[in-house]
């Protein structure tokens, strides 16, 4: 671990901030990287004041949405075509695509903000968004907003742990904890919002 961290270090070195924008990018696409190995360095860079801890932020956040952007439209282009056209053959029918379309438009947002905090779903979240051609305006508002929360934490922890490797793992596991109890506790008062807005809606009508 330490010497790909070391490697990244000296890549995302060489690079500037451009490397941490097209790593986080990849990161975010159909070619998943690890952005613990991008952030958390870049973090470390910034402890030694070579680079700029704002920027560097900006730049993981601009280059996760760049990369979600991209399986947004592929899904958009390609993933619907082939589904229709070859999804029967793994049990996927018009009638799924057409369930995954009504979620989205009532879950979209939610999916895709806690997507991005979820490890591996993370990657993906962007592909069932596309397929369901949500609102393009909240999909990249609150893939911001999720990339926005996951690149910040990491950032800091390479800010202030980068040179302990014992140090950052347990805060990284302390901080990753942290993160699924805030899903929870996202998950339970937007079932229950939602559960509301339902109920609401019926004794309108």
């Amino acid at each position: 671990m330490g010497v790909i961290i070391d490697w990244i270090v000296q890549t995302v070195g060489a690079l500037g901030y451009f490397g941490i924008f097209f790593m986080m990018l990849l990161e975010s696409s159909i070619f998943p990287l690890p952005s613990e190995v991008v952030m958390i360095p870049a973090g470390y860079l910034c402890s030694k004041g070579e680079m700029d801890l704002t920027i560097v932020i900006m730049l993981g956040i601009l280059g996760s949405i760049a990369g979600a952007l991209l399986n947004y439209y592929l899904a958009v282009k390609l993933g619907r075509k082939l589904l229709l056209t070859y999804g029967h053959y793994v049990f996927f029918t018009k009638e799924t695509l057409e369930k995954v379309e009504i979620f989205f438009k009532k879950h979209g947002s939610f999916s895709t903000f806690t997507g991005r905090l979820i490890p591996v779903v993370r990657h993906y979240i962007s592909l069932p968004a596309g397929l369901a051609r949500m609102h393009l305006g909240l999909f990249c508002f609150y893939t911001g907003v999720g990339a926005g929360i996951w690149v910040s934490i990491l950032t800091f922890l390479g800010y202030f742990f980068g040179q302990n490797e014992a140090l950052l793992h347990e805060h990284l596991h302390t901080v990753s904890i942290g993160v699924g109890l805030f899903l929870v506790v996202c998950g339970i008062i937007y079932v229950w919002l939602h559960k509301r807005k339902e109920r609401k809606h019926r004794h309108k009508y």
